[in-house]
């Protein structure tokens, strides 16, 4: 019979990931045992430690991109403001679109690492019921994509570098936000993100769905955490296009090569950023660590170009995605 524990250690696995947790389950059983009854069991802790770390690279290793998707979505994943608090020594939020509102799923402000000030921007979602109505599932608005360009533009003015972290299922779809202009206001980021004189680094953390994460995805670096996914469509979404239905969306996952290893294939990123074995949530202080390495060793060799050499290798850099020969 589970305990409490176990059972809400249960409801957060994933179905991969439940063969581990069963044999860290004995694992823990094993050292309970060596505590009340003084039992010699070092040996059998010792090959039961290297049997789970054998199956555990052996499962990371070779995830199908559906489960990818998946711990992309684990709700105990680090998210945009997780990242920033954590790699900041300070960090200031500013807030609205100076025009209808502060759109809460797109967050922003600026934050020093290492004596660097950086403008952070990115799509932050909830980890419970009320925290993921008040930040609508991290689909922004077309006031969080517009706040998005005016923080862009202030870090411009004051010749600071760009850092949005992306993490979207999309988006929002609302007719509120079609009539106050989605399209838009996504569509002017791309075209202004491309002229900005200063370093933009973007980084995939989680979710990179459509125009809700290209609205914040043009830079002189593009890159993705190794669990995550970037597509025009989640697996789910084209499912339900193709054959009318959710229950193929592993199907859809492999057709729409959306991983990280995909995108790098395709040249539509630069660098796939490592995660610790068993994802970003299951370390996330070694991830912090790894992205905010990451970010300041770009940041330094982006400050060495010019601004029209941003600009110009930047347009280069997405004019040639795509191209093919005959």
């Amino acid at each position: 019979m589970l305990t409490l524990r176990q059972t809400k250690k249960e409801i957060m696995l994933l179905d991969f990931e439940k063969p581990i947790a069963e044999l860290e389950q004995k694992l823990d059983d094993m050292k309970q045992l060596a505590v009340e009854s003084d039992a010699n069991v070092a040996d059998a802790i010792k090959v039961l430690e290297q049997n789970i770390l054998k199956v555990k690279k052996e499962t990371y290793t070779n995830l199908t991109r559906w489960q990818r998707v998946q711990l992309s979505r684990h709700q105990n994943r680090p998210y945009t403001l997780d990242y920033i608090h954590e790699m900041c020594d300070n960090f200031v939020e500013l807030h609205g679109d100076r025009n209808i509102a502060d759109d809460k799923a797109m967050v922003g402000g600026f934050g020093d690492i290492n004596g660097q000030t950086v403008m952070f921007i990115g799509q932050q979602k909830g980890r419970n019921t009320k925290q993921r109505q008040y930040r609508n599932f991290g689909m922004a608005n077309p006031e969080g994509y517009r706040k998005a360009l005016r923080l862009m533009r202030l870090a411009e003015k004051f010749d600071k570098p760009i850092v949005t972290l992306i993490d979207t299922p999309g988006a929002f779809p609302g007719i509120e936000a079609e009539e106050r202009g989605q399209a838009e206001a996504i569509a002017r980021n791309i075209k202004e993100m491309f002229t900005l004189k200063v370093p933009v680094i973007c980084i995939v953390i989680g979710e990179g769905a459509s125009g809700g994460a290209l609205g914040i995805a043009v830079g002189d670096k593009v890159m993705m955490l190794e669990n995550t996914w970037y597509s025009v469509i989640s697996p789910e979404n084209c499912s339900t296009i193709l054959w009318r239905s959710w229950d193929y969306k592993e199907q859809a996952a492999e057709a729409l090569k959306l991983t990280a290893d995909d995108m790098k294939g395709f040249k539509l990123i630069d660098e796939i950023i490592p995660e610790p074995l068993g994802g970003a949530h299951a370390n996330p202080k070694s991830t912090y660590e790894t992205v905010k390495q990451v970010i300041l060793k770009e940041i330094k060799a982006l400050q060495k170009l010019s601004a029209e050499e941003l600009v110009n290798r930047r347009i280069e850099k997405f004019s040639g995605m795509g191209e093919v020969q005959e």
